[in-house]
């Protein structure tokens, strides 16, 4: 019984301080320590649903279009192989997009013709850098889309797209909208939030 009285005894007098200690802290209005998230963790935990948040705070938060395009980036030379989306053997330019997507974890199709309808529509005066671009194949009267990027650049000095090309760069390369692909050109669309986030 002795026993029992004690043990009360001290837990009356540890909650009594324990109570004390958090009203002072209270009272004193102590900051509470905030709880903060490094840009890998975050893509180590895969794709997030973030609230809006003040544009320098943007950074810290969740990956946006910068981190989209500079991943696509890191990609350049890898060979054009027709039908592959895996970075070790090379890519088709379906298959770039595909994989730069899937890394974000952004589901797409897999062939370059299924983007068609896929996605907003955008101005290319209002494209902005991991906006996916669209183009016919090799022959332009032909108006059905049979290759694509991404904009890396959409500057006064004219856009740009990272893509992965058959032609004489044959591999991921980043190219600028010249006469020829003026010619092809389809569309651009945005596939995903992230790209209201770069001005």
């Amino acid at each position: 019984m002795r026993y029992v009285i004690s043990t009360l005894f001290t837990a009356v007098i540890l909650f009594t301080v324990y109570s004390f200690g958090i009203k002072e802290k209270i009272q004193t209005k102590q900051a509470v320590p905030a709880v903060t998230s490094t840009i890998s963790e975050i893509k180590k935990a895969g794709p997030v649903v973030v609230a809006p948040v003040a544009t320098n705070d943007l950074e810290k938060t969740a990956p946006d279009a910068r981190h989209f395009v500079d991943y696509a980036k890191t990609l350049v030379g890898i060979p054009y192989v027709y039908g592959s989306v895996n970075p070790a053997v090379g890519f088709d330019c379906s298959g770039f997009v595909n994989h730069v997507s899937n890394h974000f974890g952004i589901k797409v199709p897999r062939s370059s013709v299924q983007f068609t309808n896929l996605g907003k529509e955008v101005e290319q005066g209002r494209a902005m850098p991991g906006d996916v671009i669209l183009f016919t194949g090799t022959n332009p009267n032909e108006r059905v889309v049979g290759h694509m990027g991404i904009v890396t650049e959409n500057a006064t000095t004219g856009l740009k797209f990272i893509h992965s090309s058959s032609g004489h760069s044959n591999g991921v390369t980043i190219s600028e909208m010249s006469d020829y692909y003026k010619t092809r050109f389809v569309k651009i669309i945005r596939i995903f939030p992230f790209a209201d986030n770069i001005s």
